[in-house]
């Protein structure tokens, strides 16, 4: 009788013990070897030594539960309660999404620094309203042109395929000429491989985790806009955590987005390092492409505050102060 009552407890235990702990799955459409990733898997790793195991985030890269551009809509309708996607993608959405994106707005760490802070409150409104929160923000390197043939001008681009990964990438393919090729950065290889890619713009980071240098030669250091992706959780599920485990969990956010920010750039001088030792020729200056891509920015700039109405002008006056 004893024993049975000692294993009755030790069940009970056992069940309280499980229905304490909540587990949520992260998707990213990113691969293992990113920093990106990695910061995610630090952030999990975090998240439950400072619950005590009762909140495990599990992360599954390589879009191995959702493409990348599915992300943010299944956190949306709930089908996963945290994920990470990169804003720009969702620049269809609202302007506010595609604010990064604008070239030559914010071209430096520093830059993008500010323009993340005075957006910020306007970013997590819109997000609020999609029943989202969000928890961080971190760049990529600053993105950058990539192509297989060598570009004296951007008259060079006219006539190619140029891929894109969201609406901004596609507006400046078309302004020079090129063909928008939407292309996810998984199948980006791939797409070069087979030639359905001639050029396009991405970070540093993503050229040595993707062994771009294997396909195209010549990188140009144009440093257009610094992208960011973000983790965000689905606000019901944030609601239904305990208030302990709340405030854990926006601690530990807040610093995986510091370490992001930092290891960021560290990285992009270590990234274009090994692209060069990897056989590409590097402009590191590409003055010439700058000025022409300038033109692009400027009117890009003009057609978002256009598109982002009076709430959009007044971040950008408050970046620009």
């Amino acid at each position: 009788m004893i024993r049975r009552a000692s294993v009755a407890a030790a069940v009970m235990a056992f069940s309280c013990t499980v229905s304490a702990q909540t587990k949520w799955d992260l998707p990213s459409g990113y691969g293992v070897n990113t920093f990106q990733v990695q910061n995610l898997q630090w952030f999990a790793e975090e998240v439950d030594k400072t619950t005590g195991g009762k909140l495990k985030i599990v992360v599954h890269p390589n879009a191995s539960l959702f493409k990348a551009n599915e992300i943010k809509r299944a956190v949306q309708s709930s089908q996963t309660p945290i994920g990470e996607f990169i804003v720009s993608g969702a620049a269809n959405e609202n302007p506010i999404y595609g604010l990064d994106s604008i070239p030559f707005l914010a071209t430096s760490y520093a830059d993008a620094k500010r323009l993340n802070d005075v957006s910020r409150p306007a970013l997590e409104k819109t997000l609020a309203g999609q029943g989202l929160k969000l928890l961080y923000a971190v760049p990529w390197p600053p993105q950058s042109l990539y192509s297989a043939k060598p570009v004296q001008s951007l008259s060079d681009l006219k006539g190619t395929r140029m891929r894109a990964y969201n609406p901004a990438t596609s507006k400046i393919a078309e302004l020079l000429g090129a063909q928008p090729v939407t292309v996810q950065l998984a199948e980006l290889p791939q797409a070069l491989a087979t030639g359905a890619v001639n050029n396009f713009l991405t970070s540093s980071a993503s050229g040595v985790d993707s062994k771009l240098h294997e396909h195209v030669k010549h990188f140009y250091a144009v440093a257009a806009w610094l992208p960011r992706n973000l983790v965000i959780v689905n606000q019901q599920a944030f609601d239904a955590l305990d208030k302990t485990q709340q405030q854990a969990l926006l601690k530990v956010a807040a610093d995986a987005e510091a370490r992001g920010w930092r290891i960021s750039q560290e990285r992009d001088g270590e990234y274009l390092k090994e692209l060069s030792a990897k056989g590409m020729k590097v402009d590191p200056e590409a003055q010439g492409l700058k000025g022409e891509l300038r033109a692009i920015g400027d009117k890009m700039t003009a057609d978002w505050i256009a598109s982002a109405g009076p709430d959009g002008k007044a971040v950008i006056d408050a970046y620009r102060k």
